[in-house]
């Protein structure tokens, strides 16, 4: 029977990358995922005649360039087209637009207050330095601060010289960051209800926080640092969908050597000795490798796929605990034409642009409410956009699909599983709130599906449906992701290694733990590294 040198566990973006730089290093690899296509969360799927869906994850920006540049992934169909802006629609009928044009931008937030169109030029100087602080570690290993072997040293040291080299003042500032909600950091700077209610998005979407939750100043600065074209903190679509990253990277596996396997679920890492030695599919085959690693979450690996009589009791104990809950939900509409929003001007660019529906912090606190009650928002935070606005591949001539990711949505309701009756209502609560705004919308919709959390997770194999497969909160980022004692992607079995989303850096599509993981099983096996370092900041 053959034995690989690797076997990766999982066709989602990270793991494609660590297959990608591994079999580029030469190793033989074999990639295994169970579903009967790849990409994971990252997928382009034919789900209605003619219409092209991002069925899960929407808009790229946080893929690491160099990642991009080093596996060539313009040669293997990889285009991102940014878009521009967002429009906030207030209950009164009027709106507040973002745009990337800063004369634009200064009128438009002039117009709600002159104070914060005065203060933005501040926030966003304050909010980028942050950005660029925490971008220079994304394609490093975290560091083991209990540890002295020189490397680790090196790293802490690196870590240091960066926050030293902020002067005191900043240092201060960016501690306090770390820890601050959305809504006190916003606070800082603006006044105005709706301009902080329109920034406050990115620090919820896709964690099971709030808006005055501590730690979620952290979460809005995830989803800034990522750029397309070198324009930081911008974000773009995919030509023909999501699935066109996770293409991209098995292009370049696969030209490497590499070999996939779909509809090959696994059922068991097999250890023996106290090493991985191969994995058990769940069609009763196995395969064997050299090594083994897993791009599921750290939960689905250990406690769903291992004895627990192979694992440390204190490391079981420490995943089992690890905070993955299930917060947000998709639905995804083919349109047969572009709704119409009477507040926007006739031909707007924000038409582009990502569309929301809440207009106060009140608001999306209450919506949060909902979620610690056990139900979905019943005036949710929606984070709306027609990608064919830009690519018009998605769907047939004249037609537009619509994505919307919604906060929040719970993986069970009031802990039970799901009706279809809930999850038609559920849809309807978001159409009706998309409605309000967009007379014809109804009227347009050819298809819709919904993706609640428990939906995610049977498809996907994420646990609870968690985007980032696990909270981004303090005691979950850096040597703390996804345990203490364990954010270098191995594990305490030999031989077994972590790449998913649950390991430092974080969730997104940014492929960081993939190629982070790669670095590190190399430099295990004496191999030369084939994973880019960090290009650094300006």
């Amino acid at each position: 029977m053959k034995t690989y040198d690797a076997i990766v566990v999982g066709a989602g973006h990270n793991g494609l990358t660590n297959a990608a730089f591994l079999a580029k290093a030469g190793l033989d690899v074999v990639c295994v995922e169970k579903n009967d296509y790849i990409g994971g969360a990252s997928v382009s799927r034919n789900l209605h005649e003619d219409w092209i869906y991002s069925n899960c994850s929407y808009v790229c920006s946080l893929l690491r360039p160099e990642i991009y540049r080093s596996l060539e992934l313009h040669k293997h169909g990889l285009q991102v087209t940014p878009y521009g802006g967002s429009v906030q629609f207030m209950q009164n009928g009027d709106y507040y637009g973002s745009y990337h044009d800063p004369e634009a931008a200064y009128r438009e937030m002039a117009r709600h207050s002159i104070h914060d169109a005065d203060a933005y030029e501040r926030y966003s100087a304050d909010t980028m330095r942050q950005c660029r602080f925490i971008r220079n570690f994304l394609l490093r290993t975290a560091p083991d601060p209990t540890s002295f072997k020189p490397k680790d040293l090196m790293e802490l040291l690196a870590i240091g010289k960066k926050f030293m080299s902020m002067g005191e003042d900043r240092m201060y500032e960016t501690i306090r960051f770390w820890t601050m909600s959305v809504a006190e950091y916003l606070d800082e700077y603006f006044e105005n209800d709706v301009i902080k209610s329109a920034f406050s998005g990115s620090g919820i979407i896709g964690t099971a926080l709030g808006v005055h939750s501590p730690g979620t100043a952290y979460v809005l600065l995830h989803h800034y640092m990522g750029d397309v074209d070198g324009n930081v903190g911008s974000w773009g679509y995919a030509r023909g969908g999501m699935g066109a990253v996770a293409n991209s990277i098995a292009g370049a596996f696969q030209s490497f050597g590499g070999q996939i396997r779909t509809d090959a679920g696994v059922d068991k890492i097999i250890v023996k000795n106290g090493k991985a030695t191969g994995v058990a599919l769940e069609n009763g085959e196995e395969i064997n490798a050299k090594l083994v690693v897993s791009a599921m979450d750290v939960k689905r690996t250990f406690l769903k796929c291992m004895d627990k009589s192979d694992l440390p009791e204190e490391f079981h104990h420490r995943v089992d605990n690890f905070k993955i809950r299930g917060s947000s939900g998709k639905l995804n509409i083919a349109l047969d034409g572009v709704p119409e929003f009477p507040a926007l001007p006739k031909g707007s660019p924000l038409y582009h642009s990502d569309m929301h529906f809440i207009d106060s912090m009140a608001r999306m606190e209450r919506a949060y409410d909902d979620w610690k009650e056990g139900t979905w928002s019943k005036d949710p935070y929606v984070d709306m956009l027609i990608p064919t606005m830009i690519d018009p591949t998605m769907a047939p001539p004249g037609k537009h699909f619509m994505s919307c990711f919604i906060q929040y949505c719970p993986h069970q309701i009031e802990g039970r599983d799901w009706t279809s009756e809930e999850q038609d209502q559920f849809a309807q609560t978001v159409i009706d709130q998309i409605a309000n705004y967009s007379p014809n919308f109804k009227d347009l919709i050819v298809h819709y599906e919904v993706r609640t959390p428990a939906v995610i997770e049977e498809e996907i194999g994420i646990t609870e449906g968690n985007i980032f497969h696990g909270e981004l909160t303090m005691d979950q980022l850096l040597f703390n992701r996804p345990v203490p004692g364990y954010a270098q992607y191995r594990s305490p079995i030999g031989g077994l290694y972590m790449c998913g989303s649950s390991t430092h850096p974080g969730g997104g599509v940014m492929a960081a733990p993939g190629a982070n993981a790669a670095r590190e099983i190399l430099s295990d096996l004496r191999r030369p590294n084939t994973v880019p370092e960090n290009f650094g900041d300006d």
